[in-house]
């Protein structure tokens, strides 16, 4: 069953541009994920490059990216799957938090999107097999850029402090295994 969630805005960023930003997230078979991320608002406000050929690219997050922190929730381990409007995207593996940061030996993560004048939608399937089985820990996230060159931080939750994705309360949704597994 898909979880659907919004993801909030962190309380030191501002963004005018972006009215809320939805996430649907699924497993729909052994060791996939499938994303979608709804973000709502003045899209021309908000800094979206042209898709392009699919591609590992590094630092996507320092522009508007969409991103997801897996891990099983018996482990430290987790990885982070940044995807970009562009259809770049980056996979990393990481031992335990921030540390042991590696590429993540996936395969290319199907990525499309859907532009409109209050709306950007990205559709994605993500393949982590290699991921341990049983239930998931996710954190769902997003960089937002503005036009202007703001950029703000939206999660499903924020830990005290200043945004970071990275720490253990950001995995906010555990998701079971599919049952089709």
């Amino acid at each position: 069953m898909p979880a659907m969630a919004q993801l909030t805005l962190h309380p030191d960023s501002h963004c005018t541009a972006v009215t809320g930003i939805d996430v649907t997230a699924v497993r729909p078979g052994s060791g996939l994920l499938k994303l979608r991320y709804v973000l709502r608002g003045a899209m021309k406000d908000v800094r979206l490059p042209p898709a392009t050929a699919s591609a590992r690219a590094d630092e996507l997050w320092r522009h508007t990216c969409f991103e997801a922190f897996v891990g099983a929730a018996e482990t430290k381990a987790y990885f982070e799957f940044n995807l970009a409007p562009s259809l770049e995207w980056a996979a990393y593996r990481f031992d335990k938090y921030r540390e042991g940061m590696d590429p993540a030996d996936v395969g290319a993560p199907q990525v499309e999107v859907q532009r409109g004048d209050d709306r950007f939608e990205l559709r994605a399937l993500l393949d982590l097999r290699r991921a341990p089985e049983g239930p998931w820990r996710v954190g769902l996230t997003a960089v937002v850029e503005e036009t202007n060159g703001d950029i703000s931080y939206w999660a499903l939750r924020h830990p005290p402090g200043k945004a970071d994705f990275h720490k253990a309360d950001c995995f906010a949704l555990e998701l079971p295994e599919s049952r089709g597994a």
